[in-house]
């Protein structure tokens, strides 16, 4: 082979598309080529046929769900295996897996893909675990986990993150969610996205998607693998367990789940499937498929209650006068969530836009993809979350590839409505948004229209980590410097707190001079 120099091979690799990917393929790098740039990255070379890494989720008190799925070849058509492969797997208290605690055989069947979830029951609460899969003699990296605590902790700390579209950019947010030291990730959607290739990986994007828009399953088998072949995003996975909802892209942009003919649904059980086969998801439902079951509730000791939604599955079109964005269902289910609610942080995990967002002052909404388009059933959730008293109400958001904090009221439109909870939006981990003269100049427009818009930042790239006590909750905002870097290093943009029984939040003074497109003094 002939040698080349980190700076070399990484651009070589970054023109093929391949760069942060496991596997070669057609990307003009030999094997070898391939693991010394996975090696120059500090990437770990997923070993066939785990190419695709392992990962862990929805972890509880004495269960989490470990993950892994099968594919030798991850972007071919199909996987040259067996119908079924017997695969073992080890849970232990030491990363060498050798005080184990549990271990199992589950078969990996061609019909969901060759993927394995394996609910492993009987742990001890607030517990970190390692663990690893075996099958056909090879046997994968080893994962780290932790189940949730039980009765009263003192803190929890979790990351956010969201929209990572694999054009855009390289993971370098998830290499930093990776290293950080949390308790549980939380995705909130556009985990892949379905369109085709831009072409010619110009000037601001560095890779590219492996062919045309995706409506099959084996189009999106094959588009998860792409995303999945980014070390920085499997070693993310392997870190941390991590809690998942979806947006849009998952399926198709903007997308109702009620609505569409024949050709529509199969589209949509296709990227449903392929998206089950491609996570660590513990379905609440009696089975996955045809419609996985992703809302739910879990709680993290006495301190925080989480609250995964699902806006995509139930909604309806957008504006109409009783359209739903939860669907009957699980609007019941939330409220009566809401009139339950335990003294504790209330935290939604909720993938597009709660609050009001004007485009000017007496405008329209920007977007009626988001909770704009719901008015009614909006009024109606938060109405009922200030009726019942609920307090420490903190929603974390993604989908708008900028940050945002709102404070939440039950009438936006209201402005002696009553503040009950914050809203946290995210940055995206590479996903664009507007140019930057955009945002500086639409920044102070969508404040003086949305009086309850406390922070606006459209500029950066990154996610979020929250850190949560019995007496406050803070937001640290966790960017990186370039997305075309995937070492690129992380930073902290600014905090925001909330403090326990007082709604609203506020900035910490510390970092209050960093820079924004628009703040509220």
């Amino acid at each position: 082979m002939t040698r080349l120099n980190r700076r070399d091979l990484l651009k070589a690799a970054g023109a093929a598309g391949a760069l942060n990917v496991v596997w070669p393929l057609s990307a003009g790098l030999s094997p070898a080529q391939a693991r010394e740039a996975a090696e120059a990255l500090g990437a770990d070379y997923e070993p066939a046929p785990f190419t695709l890494g392992v990962a862990s989720g929805d972890p509880q008190p004495g269960s989490v769900l470990l993950w892994t799925r099968l594919a030798p070849e991850p972007l071919a058509a199909e996987q040259q295996l067996p119908e079924i492969v017997e695969v073992d797997w080890v849970v232990a208290t030491d990363p060498q897996l050798r005080r184990v605690v549990a271990r199992g055989t589950a078969p990996a069947s061609a019909t969901l893909g060759h993927s394995v979830h394996v609910p492993v029951s009987g742990l001890s609460a607030n517990t970190r675990y390692w663990y690893a899969f075996t099958a056909l003699g090879r046997t994968s990296r080893v994962g780290r986990t932790k189940t949730a605590p039980v009765g009263t902790i003192g803190a929890v700390r979790f990351a956010a993150a969201n929209c990572q579209a694999f054009h855009d950019g390289f993971y370098a947010a998830h290499r930093g969610i990776a290293r950080e030291d949390v308790d549980f990730v939380v995705h909130l959607g556009d985990y892949i996205y379905e369109h085709g290739q831009v072409g010619g990986v110009p000037a601001d994007h560095v890779r590219d998607h492996e062919g045309p828009s995706v409506f099959t399953v084996a189009d999106y088998r094959r588009r998860h693998a792409l995303y999945k072949g980014d070390a920085s995003l499997r070693e993310a996975h392997a870190a941390h367990p991590w809690f998942l909802t979806w947006d849009d892209h998952e399926v198709v942009n903007d997308y109702s789940g009620t609505g569409g003919g024949a050709p529509f649904m199969q589209r949509r059980a296709a990227a449903y499937q392929a998206w089950y086969e491609n996570m660590p998801h513990r379905d609440a439902g009696a089975s996955a498929l045809p419609d996985p079951e992703i809302h739910r509730t879990r709680r993290w000791g006495d301190l925080l209650e989480l609250t995964v939604l699902d806006l995509r599955s139930y909604r309806s079109a957008q504006n109409l006068s009783q359209g739903t964005i939860l669907g009957a269902g699980q609007k019941a289910w939330l409220k009566q969530n809401i009139d339950r609610a335990p003294d504790t942080w209330h935290v939604w995990a909720n993938s597009i836009m709660l609050s009001q967002l004007r485009g000017r002052p007496g405008g329209s909404y920007m977007f009626t993809d988001q909770w704009d388009g719901f008015l009614a059933e909006r009024k109606e959730v938060l109405g009922h979350v200030h009726s019942t008293g609920m307090e420490d109400l903190v929603v974390i958001t993604g989908d708008w590839h900028s940050a945002f904090v709102d404070d939440i009221r039950p009438d936006y439109d209201d402005t002696s409505s009553p503040v009950i909870g914050t809203e946290f939006t995210a940055h995206s981990v590479t996903s664009g948004a507007y140019s930057a003269s955009w945002n500086a100049t639409n920044g102070p427009v969508m404040g003086a229209a949305n009086p309850h818009l406390k922070y606006f930042e459209g500029n950066r790239y990154g996610y979020d980590v929250y850190e949560v006590t019995p007496q406050r909750f803070s937001a640290h905002m966790r960017v990186i410097a370039d997305r075309r870097d995937p070492l690129s290093p992380v930073t902290t943009l600014t905090t925001f707190h909330v403090d326990r029984g007082k709604a609203g939040s506020y900035e910490d003074p510390a970092t209050k001079g960093s820079p924004a497109q628009y703040r509220r003094d």
